[in-house]
């Protein structure tokens, strides 16, 4: 019962980052297009994300660069590619890569709110006497709040279309840390 009243603020949040962030558009869109020149560089930041996990018989290594567009003060856009290398000794490996969709909108200057549609790759081996293959595409719809100081933030996003039987990813809530410069 916990899990659908979650599942529904996620929703509500996700319905109102959607609905702001097209009235923060159209607002901005009638001011002015997209500008093309220094000014559009000007808005542009980039940023990402760097993973390294080691472990007894363990190793993950990802890195996920990303570019971001700042419509204005609360809104922006962006693209983001990602690629990740999992090794569990005897067991299998995995590579996950692909890239995703990123929206932005700060209804205050520390708070954060984003939605980022991702697809990934991901192709896993066995090793050893785990003779098995799988690869699949993995689509993940997340949407997050977070706590933002100057280029940081620090928060958690929860993917609505998480599946526990076929994911790329163990739970569907993610922490995150995201930069950008």
């Amino acid at each position: 019962m916990a899990k659908k009243h979650t599942i529904a603020l996620f929703h509500v949040i996700w319905i109102t980052l959607l609905g702001l962030s097209t009235s923060s558009l159209s607002a901005q869109n009638q001011n002015s297009n997209f500008e093309s020149g220094p000014n559009f560089w000007e808005k542009v930041q980039f940023g990402g994300g760097l993973g390294l996990s080691f472990g007894n018989r363990y190793t993950d290594i990802s890195i996920a660069p990303s570019a971001i567009y700042n419509v204005n003060d609360y809104f922006a856009v962006g693209l983001g590619a990602q690629y990740t290398y999992v090794k569990v000794k005897d067991s299998h490996d995995s590579n996950l890569y692909g890239g995703s969709l990123i929206t932005l909108f700060n209804p205050l200057p520390e708070i954060q709110l984003s939605a980022e549609l991702e697809q990934l790759r991901v192709n896993v081996n066995g090793i050893g006497n785990n003779n098995f293959s799988s690869n699949f595409w993995n689509t993940g719809l997340f949407l997050g709040t977070g706590y933002r100081n100057g280029n940081v933030t620090i928060g958690v996003r929860y993917n609505v279309l998480h599946d526990e039987n076929k994911s790329a990813y163990s739970d569907a809530f993610m922490p995150f840390v995201r930069f950008y410069f």
